[in-house]
């Protein structure tokens, strides 16, 4: 395993702690995923992105990571509150379908849209649905601690008594009082007895699509039950980080804590890491705003607010461009110039992988050589700051420069020595692709297409035929390519 001194923010202690799992060199990760009731989006990407990109990095540091990322097909009604319609429910009904073939529908596009962002598959991949003995038997076991309460076929959780031994609020920074001050008076209006308690179970009305059969009647599990449950069984009683967007903050992981602490007197996870929040043009992003952009309808252009089509990889180094704990801010403009910096990323990363060291009388070039292991340690060093990709990313096009030095002959690799020389190579590959999870966007038939046109291209140079120069030049432009024209060969480059 490498050594490196990881450090990451808690969101829970609200400062930068150094990085101790409980069972090293395994890590347990559990990040809570999409509810399936409709094409995956912004607020999608920006989570499972920072969260590939922490599992691909403690990967590369030697750690065997569990990454846990659940599927919520039930339970999660309309408003994030313990009354409503389910929401997979409602768009069954709205589309004439069974739940689970809404479900099935909306994790296949999911999945679909994740892979084309490069990340990778999560260890385990559990769904609420698949998991209801667990959630029951967790609801019976906060009873039994005198916890939760039962009212006509429905479980509570109880607040009040809870924080009586344990802090309520401690994640998000709540204070109960205020809690119970700003919310509705409830007497006589509902079951709980306070109104900042929460379902466990909620009894099912004969018209409910899904429910199940429990000790209470017919139902089925609170929204936050099933996190619990499932993280509990596959990651223990507690686990090394849990991750998730800001907006889960509040109350789907406080009450996560919650229940941790009430069936196995612990928080459920050492580190809590939330990414920041999407907005739009400087708003939040909403439907009602005109401004929910699906990630196909990026990938397609095909929305009024979009300007062009945004390829998945550009979406994916944009996001990364951003410290996951910043807001992150979608323009045309921004996408642009992510565009153009994804482009540069990547044809260095062509150019580096066409090096090879070339042996030559030259003495070694002390100041070149420190200035490569700086930039190699600055990035690593980016990286152990609470996963600072943006950071990271600039220390990235240092090392960059260097290699179009190399490639353009204005440096010889002898210059460097091989074993520096070998090491800014492999640190540059390893970080784009490994680590960062960026690929090169091409078909399969980019690369005989460009080497034909190429070599149509030399021909007329050598004939001098100027005019079918500049027709080639200019129809690989229309397709996104430049010409190099060097001293001792003709390349090419994505136009950035």
């Amino acid at each position: 395993m490498k050594t490196h001194h990881l450090k990451l923010y808690n969101t829970l202690s609200r400062q930068k702690e150094d990085f101790q799992p409980l069972n090293p060199p395994f890590v347990g990760m559990y990040v809570c995923g999409p509810t399936v009731y409709g094409d995956a989006h912004l607020g999608h990407g920006r989570p499972a992105i920072t969260f590939d990109t922490v599992n691909r990095y403690l990967t590369h540091l030697g750690y065997r990571v569990r990454y846990v990322r659940n599927i919520t097909d039930v339970g999660h009604l309309q408003g994030d509150a313990d009354e409503g319609e389910d929401k997979i429910e409602k768009k069954a009904k709205l589309e004439k379908l069974e739940p689970m073939e809404v479900a099935k529908q909306y994790t296949d596009t999911y999945h679909r849209d994740m892979q084309l962002l490069n990340t990778w598959k999560p260890s385990i991949e559990p769904r609420a649905t698949g998991h209801i003995p667990e959630q029951i038997a967790l609801v019976e076991a906060i009873l039994k601690e005198g916890l939760a309460y039962e009212v006509n076929g429905s479980v509570y959780f109880d607040v009040l008594k809870y924080n009586e031994t344990y802090k309520y609020g401690k994640l998000s920074g709540r204070v109960i009082e205020e809690l119970i001050s700003g919310s509705r008076d409830l007497d006589g209006q509902g079951e709980k007895h306070n109104s900042v308690d929460f379902a466990l179970w909620k009894n099912a009305s004969p018209e409910h699509l899904m429910k199940w059969d429990s000790p209470w009647g017919m139902g089925f599990p609170g929204w936050h039950l099933e996190c619990t449950a499932m993280s509990s069984k596959y990651l223990g009683k507690q686990f090394d980080i849990h991750g998730g967007g800001m907006d889960l903050m509040f109350p789907h992981h406080e009450c996560e804590i919650a229940q941790g602490n009430a069936c196995n007197h612990q928080d459920p996870a050492k580190y809590w890491m939330h990414n920041n929040m999407i907005t739009i043009n400087g708003q939040k992003m909403g439907k009602s705003l005109g401004n929910f952009i699906n990630l196909q309808e990026l990938f397609t252009g095909n929305h009024k607010l979009l300007e062009q089509a945004y390829s998945p990889m550009t979406i994916r180094y944009f996001i990364l461009t951003a410290h996951y704990r910043s807001t992150l801010d979608f323009s045309n403009e921004a996408l642009k110039a992510a565009q153009k910096g994804y482009k540069k990323i990547i044809n260095g990363l062509r150019i580096t992988r066409s090096l090879e060291f070339q042996p030559a009388d030259v003495a070694l070039d002390e100041e070149q050589i420190k200035q490569i292991e700086q930039s190699i340690t600055a990035a690593y060093r980016a990286m152990d700051d609470d996963f600072n990709t943006a950071q990271a990313i600039g220390h990235l096009f240092n090392l960059l420069k260097k290699i179009n030095s190399i490639f353009t002959g204005q440096l010889p690799s002898a210059a460097f020595g091989e074993e520096v020389f070998a090491k800014l190579k492999n640190t540059y590959i390893t970080f784009v692709e490994e680590i960062l999870g960026l690929i090169e966007e091409k078909s399969d038939v980019q690369n005989p297409m460009l080497e034909l046109l190429l070599k149509l291209y030399s021909e007329a140079k050598t004939a001098r035929d100027y005019n079918k120069v500049d027709e080639i030049r200019s129809g690989l432009k229309e397709l996104g390519f430049v010409v190099k024209d060097m001293k001792d060969k003709i390349d090419w480059a994505y136009e950035e």
